[in-house]
This record gives structure tokens, sequence and C-alpha cells, in this order.
């Protein structure tokens, strides 16, 4: 069973030539940047506010 889910979004041009270089930069693809992005985003929320559990996630989907 695949579990990777697929999230399209736009941005705009700048934003995306600033994320490709420092994606470059750091030695990730765009899409490898972006959830690095977001795995930090939640540590910071989750050191901040407590660990999300399951439960939350399934009442955060209806």
């Amino acid at each position: 069973m695949h579990t990777d889910r697929h999230l399209g979004f736009r941005m705009g041009c700048e934003i995306h030539d600033k994320l490709r270089y420092i994606s470059s930069y750091e030695g990730r693809s765009m899409s490898g940047q972006i959830v690095y992005l977001i795995q930090t985003c939640i540590r910071e929320f989750e050191k901040e506010h407590g660990s999300i559990s399951e439960e939350e996630l399934k009442s955060a989907l209806l």
C-alpha cells in the first residue's frame, strides 16, 4: 500500500526561484526541501503545543 500523498500548490516566480536556489545550496531537491521545511514546522509546533495525537488528526479531517 502506497502511503505517500501528493500536494500541488502554486507559488510566485520569485519564491519558486529562491526556493530552487536554497534547495540546491542545501543539496536537496525542491520537493525534498519543502518536506524538510514542513517537518521543521511540525517539530516546532509540537515542541510548543505537544504531540498531535491520532485522535486529533482524525478529528481534523471532519
